[in-house]
C-alpha cells in the first residue's frame, strides 16, 4: 500500500464523514419541523411512489432526507470497497469501514421503523422516545467509526486498551453518549411541547402529572454541565496538543450555544447548530482517545 493511495482514501473518508454530518442535520430538521410523516407510513417509497408528484412541504423535506440518506449509503459502500482494495486483510481501517456500513444499515432500519410504526409527527409515546434514543446512539457510532476510518487511513498502529488511561477515556465517551441521549429526549420534548417562555417551560416540567418527556428534558442541561466539567479537565491534560486544544474550544462553544438555545427556547436553526457542534465534539473526543491509546506497534 502506497502512502499516496492511503492519502487519497483518507480524503474520501473525511468527505464521506462530512456529508453524513449534513445528512444527520437534515434528519434533525425533519423531526423539528414535524415532517417525519411527509411520505405517510410508506418506506422506502414515498406515499407509495418512487418520485412523489403532488408534494407538500413536509413531503419534500422527508423525501429529500431519504434521497440524501440513500446517497450516504452508496458512499459508505464505496468506502468499504475502496478500503478492501487499498488496505490488507485484518487492517483496522477495513474493520472501521465495515462497522461504518453496519451502522449505516441499522441507521436506515431505525429510520424506517419510525416511519412504518407511525413514531413521527405528534406521537409522544415511550416507544418513540426509545427509538429516538437508539437512533442517536447509532448515529454517534456511525460517525465515530467513519471518523476512525479516515483518521487511521494515514496512521498505522494499533490501540492498547490495557492502559490505565483507557478506563477514564471510556468514561468520557460514555458521558457524551448520555448527554446525547438526554439531548435527544429534550429535543423531542421541545418539539412536541414548545414553551412560550423559560419560566413557562420550567413550570410545565415541574407540574404534577407532567408528561414524561417534560420530566426528563431537564436532565440534559444538568448532565451536560457535569460531563462537560469532566471533559474540561480532560482537555486541560492535553492542552498542548492540537486535539486537546480543539476539545477545549469546541466544548466552550457548545456550552455557550447550549445556554443561548435554552434562553431562546430552542429555535430550529439553533437546534441544528447545537447538534452539529455536539457531533463535532464527539468526533474530536473520540479521535483524542484513539490517539492517546495508540501503541507503537504497527499493524497496517
Amino acid at each position: 500500500m502506497s502512502e499516496q493511495a492511503a492519502s487519497r482514501y483518507a480524503r474520501f473518508a473525511w468527505l464521506t464523514l462530512g456529508y453524513n454530518l449534513l445528512v444527520v442535520l437534515w434528519g434533525a430538521f425533519v423531526r423539528a419541523t414535524g415532517s417525519g410523516a411527509g411520505c405517510g407510513q410508506h418506506w422506502p417509497l414515498c406515499d407509495g411512489e418512487v418520485l412523489p408528484r403532488a408534494a407538500s412541504t413536509e413531503k419534500m423535506i422527508e423525501f429529500t432526507h431519504r434521497m440524501t440518506s440513500g446517497i450516504a449509503l452508496l458512499l459508505t459502500i464505496l468506502l468499504v470497497i475502496w478500503a478492501c482494495r487499498v488496505f490488507q486483510r485484518g487492517s483496522r481501517v477495513r474493520k472501521a469501514a465495515w462497522l461504518s456500513l453496519g451502522f449505516m444499515i441499522s441507521e436506515a432500519l431505525l429510520g424506517a421503523g419510525l416511519v412504518i410504526f407511525g413514531l413521527v409527527e405528534d406521537n409522544d409515546s415511550v416507544a418513540r422516545a426509545v427509538v429516538i434514543c437508539a437512533h442517536l446512539v447509532n448515529t454517534l457510532a456511525l460517525l465515530g467509526f467513519m471518523g476512525l476510518t479516515a483518521w487511521w487511513a494515514t496512521r498505522p498502529g494499533r490501540l492498547n486498551l490495557k492502559q490505565p488511561l483507557a478506563r477514564w477515556l471510556g468514561l468520557s465517551l460514555a458521558g457524551v453518549f448520555l448527554i446525547g441521549i438526554t439531548g435527544a429526549i429534550a429535543a423531542l420534548g421541545d418539539t412536541l411541547f414548545p414553551a412560550t417562555s423559560l419560566a413557562d417551560g420550567l413550570a410545565a416540567d415541574l407540574a404534577p402529572g407532567a408528561h414524561f418527556l417534560l420530566k426528563l428534558r431537564g436532565l440534559h442541561p444538568i448532565l451536560a454541565l457535569l460531563v462537560g466539567t469532566g471533559l474540561l479537565f480532560l482537555g486541560l491534560q492535553y492542552k498542548n496538543e492540537p486535539l486537546g486544544k480543539a476539545l477545549l474550544g469546541v466544548l466552550g462553544l457548545q456550552i455557550v450555544i447550549g445556554f443561548i438555545n435554552l434562553g431562546l427556547l430552542a429555535p430550529i436553526p439553533l437546534q441544528l447548530i447545537h447538534l452539529l457542534v455536539a457531533d463535532i465534539l464527539w468526533l474530536v473526543l473520540l479521535l483524542l482517545c484513539a490517539k492517546s491509546l495508540e501503541s507503537e506497534q504497527k499493524s497496517l
